[in-house]
């Protein structure tokens, strides 16, 4: 560690932490949450409570002379019993909005799930530091954005040089929902997760309730949506309503209007997107479950598979050739009431193409590769002259 008569300890208030819905003060500092304490006392599922509390998009910004900085952060890992270690969070240092410098955290909890059992196991670890030095002697604009994969508490920030507040970028609030794609799946690094790739590219400000596992209409996270500003919003909806087998043909499209009218009743205008389901072979028109193949587990890659009958569509199990359908059909029938709400395909960000070239290792989720290709295609047809977030992106951009 550090030590310099010239060093400052900063406290992490609220005003330096971006991309989060609420900050939790905690024994050891604080813990940003993506999801308001409302909402997290309405559910005792074990997945979501890990995915909202894992800071994907969720960045410490501030304005600095600093030519080192320290971040003192505990962090709680995930493990899969019988499965080789997963890698290291990641922690990406933006100077001026450009990349800078990478590190990673020692020390934390690991958090050991049984897939066998879907029970979870914490093991206690010490608190531990991220450094970064040689930053450029002069005021700067810097972000740290942190691991989309760790939970994180914040225990200190020290630099030798005094922090402010960073000055609002003028730039457009994006708030984006979806699964673990949206969440990072296995993306390289915090600002390469296909959603905060798409925001940089778009010059807009991102608030990511990508949530492993958890994109599952809960009214919950349509209130946090209702009650987040934002400028413009996606919603991409599908594949863990399959994973999860959660519910029938007759709920889905009952459950997606109500979704949609919960965040109309906050951003009654504001340019609102639905986005189906990306390419994924074992789903395409097999229903789910999706269940965890332990037959390689310990050679390697957790593997994925989609256990459901294709016979039971026709009993209203859906699949995301399903889901497609009935989205695009609700998106058309809103259309007429609704100026703002637009539909994309998911297949247009990744497609059966871009599975034969670029494969998702573990058969859900995209690799970093992929997760670029997703960025870049968002950006593309969303952000994009035409697309239908251009115009609420437009004087925002750098």
């Amino acid at each position: 560690m550090h030590m310099s008569d010239n060093w400052t300890t900063t406290p992490v208030t609220d005003d330096l932490v971006r991309g989060a819905c609420e900050v939790e003060r905690t024994e050891h500092g604080v813990l940003p949450h993506r999801l308001p304490a409302r909402a997290r006392a309405q559910w005792s599922d074990g997945q979501l409570a890990m995915a909202e509390s894992q800071p994907s998009g969720v960045r410490l910004v501030f304005r600095t002379r600093a030519t080192v900085i320290e971040l003192d952060a505990l962090r709680t890992k995930m493990a899969y019993k019988g499965a080789p270690p997963r890698p290291d969070g990641v922690y990406d240092l933006l100077v001026d909005g450009r990349l800078a410098a990478q590190a990673g955290v020692t020390g934390g909890n690991v958090q050991v799930m049984d897939m066998t059992t879907g029970t979870r196991e914490t093991r206690p670890g010490p608190i531990g530091s991220v450094r970064f030095t040689g930053l450029p002697d002069r005021l700067k604009d810097v972000e740290i954005w942190l691991p989309y994969n760790e939970i994180t508490e914040l225990i200190a920030l020290r630099t030798d040089a005094p922090v402010e507040s960073a000055p609002d970028s003028g730039r457009k609030v994006w708030l984006h929902h979806g699964s673990s794609i949206s969440h990072g799946s296995d993306a390289a690094s915090p600002t390469t997760t296909w959603p905060a790739l798409a925001a940089s590219l778009g010059g807009v400000d991102l608030m990511n309730l990508g949530l492993g596992g958890s994109a599952l209409l809960d009214p919950f996270t349509a209130r946090a949506m209702r009650d987040t500003p934002a400028d413009l919003i996606s919603v991409k909806i599908g594949i863990n309503i399959v994973n999860a087998d959660l519910m029938r043909l007759r709920a889905f499209a009952p459950a997606v209007h109500g979704f949609l009218d919960t965040i109309r009743e906050g951003h009654p205008t504001v340019p609102l997107l639905v986005v189906s389901p990306i390419y994924c072979a074992i789903h395409e028109d097999t229903p789910g479950p999706s269940v965890p193949d332990f037959s390689n587990l310990s050679a390697g890659r957790l593997q994925f598979m989609a256990i459901g009958d294709p016979a039971e569509r026709a009993a209203g199990k859906l699949t995301l050739n399903v889901i497609r359908d009935e989205l695009a059909r609700v998106v058309k029938q809103r259309e007429a009431d609704d100026a703002n709400l637009y539909y994309l395909d998911g297949r247009d960000l990744y497609g059966e193409a871009d599975f034969a070239e670029l494969p998702l290792p573990d058969q859900l989720h995209p690799d970093a590769a992929a997760q670029r290709r997703i960025g870049e295609r968002f950006n593309a047809l969303a952000f994009g002259t035409d697309g239908p977030l251009a115009f609420a992106a437009t004087g925002g951009r750098p």
